[in-house]
């Protein structure tokens, strides 16, 4: 997870989902797309869900959190 310093950092980074989990965008998705194959830039398209080691400090660096 990276180093956050403010809660509006955070608010860009994670976003809450309907179900009360946090989704994250996916690092490094777009760098050199060319020599990927269909099913993995397919898959890096999708949001990713924070882990549940994490779910505490981030719930706490929300601004609403």
């Amino acid at each position: 997870m990276p180093k956050m310093k403010t809660r509006r950092a955070a608010a860009k980074r994670f976003t809450e989902t309907g179900s009360g989990q946090f989704k994250r965008n996916k690092a490094f998705k777009s760098h050199i797309l060319e020599k990927k194959s269909q099913k993995r830039k397919r898959n890096f398209r999708k949001a990713a869900l924070v882990s549940k080691s994490d779910y505490k400090r981030v719930a706490r660096l929300l601004p609403n959190g």
